[in-house]
């Protein structure tokens, strides 16, 4: 039996199997397809393969991280969740995926890691609280840096910078996007009938941290919970698909102590925990010399060229003693 590829994942929170959107639809999409990868879930990016997350690793040692190319590989691995479309059906997914991503995942953006209170509050504190020292000091503004040139990116405006009449704008296209999900949608149970799909998959990946998450700016959940069949299609999703996490609560232990559980329990714990201390010392350092906050003075070339002589050192230190 063929050795199954390796997802690599944010952790959980706020009852959601991840708390980053793409890894949520890379998870849903896995789960409807069927296909039997193993996760591996963390808070730590540069322990996936690419350095950052979603991460899938195949059994041909071949990693991909964008959620489409994900899907595209587990489509060639015969996990199709979208087998059953008629031709009609797959363009209309390809529509509302195009639609989300040019009116719903700015918002999004936005209102996760832009929003002054929402980023400081909620998005910044989660990170930091779970990453490992000492990425939790640094980490999370770089990426808060890169999802901003996204947000740029996607709405053609290299000086975009939070403020009052950026984020209606962004709020009014995303709460028109909703409201064209919630038509599409209507009383069914997904968006094409019975079966969930591709759509499906993205859908809930960006709806269901606005529903499920805790901002204090919260204008975008506001909106999604007066659209009743959106919501429910959230709810509906994480109790049949992800019903352990969906019963989870925010409480929860960080998820930093849950990534290191194993660790706890292998041998020489001490040595590996001394040798952990070393390799974040050593980040730091390395971080302090590349950002300019400790510089290092050369010495003069003669002292270089001459070491002291260990052994007349210890006879020193001999006749000291005696």
């Amino acid at each position: 039996m063929a050795t199954p590829d390796e997802l690599f994942c944010w952790e959980g929170d706020w009852g959601l199997p991840s708390v980053s959107t793409d890894c949520l639809v890379v998870l849903a999409y896995a789960q409807f397809a069927g296909a039997p990868l193993k996760l591996r879930k963390m808070c730590n990016p540069w322990k996936s393969p690419s350095g950052s997350l979603p991460a899938l690793r195949t059994n041909q040692k071949e990693t991909l991280s964008r959620p489409s190319d994900i899907i595209i590989h587990l489509r060639k691995q015969k996990y199709n969740a979208d087998y059953d479309l008629s031709a009609k059906e797959g363009a209309d997914s390809l529509a509302f995926i195009s639609l989300m991503e040019e009116k719903l995942m700015p918002a999004l953006i936005y209102a996760f890691w832009i929003e002054p209170k929402n980023y400081v509050d909620v998005t910044r504190g989660w990170y930091a609280e779970h990453m490992p020292f000492p990425l939790n000091f640094f980490l999370p503004g770089r990426m808060q840096r890169r999802q901003l040139e996204k947000l740029r990116l996607l709405r053609g405006d290299e000086s975009l910078e939070a403020g009052e009449e950026v984020e209606k704008e962004l709020y009014r296209d995303a709460a028109e996007c909703m409201n064209l999900l919630s038509q599409r949608l209507g009383s069914q149970k997904f968006f094409f009938g019975d079966s969930p799909s591709s759509l499906d998959a993205y859908v809930f990946g960006q709806l269901a941290p606005i529903l499920k998450s805790k901002l204090p700016n919260g204008k975008l959940q506001q909106h999604l919970k007066s659209l009743d069949n959106l919501t429910n299609f959230c709810t509906n999703i994480l109790l049949l698909y992800f019903p352990r996490d969906g019963r989870e609560n925010s409480n929860q232990k960080p998820a930093a102590q849950h990534e290191s559980a194993d660790f706890d329990h292998v041998p020489n714990k001490r040595r590996k925990q001394f040798l952990s201390a070393l390799v974040a010392l050593g980040a730091m350092v390395s971080y302090a010399l590349l950002t300019g906050m400790v510089s290092i003075q050369h010495v003069q070339h003669e002292a270089l060229e001459e070491p002291p002589d260990l052994q007349t050192i210890g006879s020193h230190e001999d006749e000291g003693d005696s």
